[in-house]
């Protein structure tokens, strides 16, 4: 019985984990406008804008539930979306299409909009997900906080580009689908902002702590920035041909790149060894066999 409910216990606290490394990435604030991108396009305005809404609400119940601060992100995405239905509830038909014409780049300009006021306020809105994950004491540290405006000006900047990419194919081809702009240029922007936040404070705080005479780990290299770029590019040429929004020459082209990629950041920039993992994976198991 006891063994049992050990085992039990296990897929549960691995549940909770996942679900609490979720909430405390700007990944979980930013999930609603992913939803809303996904689900957006002609007469789904307001399915998109319920999906987005409901997200928010289950962001935040799940941050309270975990016993984290509600985030600004967190209330801006309810407010936000929250705005969005009422809307669709009361508009004519016409703002409506306009709204589904244009939505895609009024909801990167707000999420600019919302990163800078956060930075003009002092709260660069990375920095509530960050105290999350690191003690109290160091919170007021320069480095600390000079790390989280660098992550959020990333942010702000890939913001823009979706904007950008965006309105160009509204504005421009005249078409919120396409294959570049609507889609790949966006989805690229947000995944290198990803990345970015993933690889920055690796980099940047031990090279600032070097040039204070501390003591620290050496920074990451650069090139695990763009770990994920070969697969990307690969995932770019898959998806080309399949949609068949480009042509065949250029698909395969990409598919060998990106392939290619993936081979010479394994030899050039093999995985580093994550410190104190044999440790973990042994104290796990210890306490498997002891039930």
């Amino acid at each position: 019985m006891t063994s049992s409910s050990g085992a039990g216990s296990v897929p549960r606290r691995r549940g909770a984990s996942l679900v609490r490394a979720f909430v405390n990435s700007p990944l979980s604030g930013l999930a609603p406008w992913i939803v809303m991108a996904l689900f957006s396009g002609p007469g789904r305005f307001e399915e998109s804008v319920s999906a987005a809404l409901g997200l928010a609400l289950l962001v935040i119940f799940a941050s309270w539930r975990l016993g984290n601060s509600i985030k600004l992100l967190e209330w801006f995405d309810a407010v936000f979306f929250g705005v969005m239905c009422v809307i669709g509830l009361i508009a004519s038909s016409s703002v409506i299409d306009w709204l589904e014409l244009w939505g895609g780049e009024l909801v990167n300009i707000a999420l600019v909009t919302f990163a800078l006021i956060s930075v003009a306020i002092r709260r660069p809105f990375t920095i509530e997900y960050a105290k999350e994950q690191t003690p109290e004491e160091f919170w007021d540290s320069p480095i600390f906080v000079r790390t989280n405006y660098v992550i959020t000006w990333a942010w702000v900047a890939a913001f823009g580009v979706s904007a950008i990419a965006g309105l160009i194919g509204d504005a421009v081809l005249d078409t919120s689908d396409n294959f570049w702009t609507g889609w790949i240029i966006q989805i690229g922007a947000t995944v290198f902002a990803i990345a970015f936040t993933e690889f920055y404070p690796d980099y940047g705080p031990p090279k600032a702590m070097a040039k204070m005479g501390l003591a620290t780990e050496p920074p990451v290299s650069v090139a695990r920035l763009f770990d994920w770029l070969p697969v990307f590019v690969l995932v770019v040429g898959i998806a080309g041909l399949v949609t068949d929004s480009i042509s065949s020459v250029l698909g395969w082209i990409l598919i060998v790149v990106g392939a290619v990629g993936i081979k010479l950041m394994r030899v050039f920039f093999p995985d580093e060894p994550k410190p104190g993992a044999g440790e973990t994976d042994a104290s796990a198991g210890g306490v498997s066999a002891q039930q």
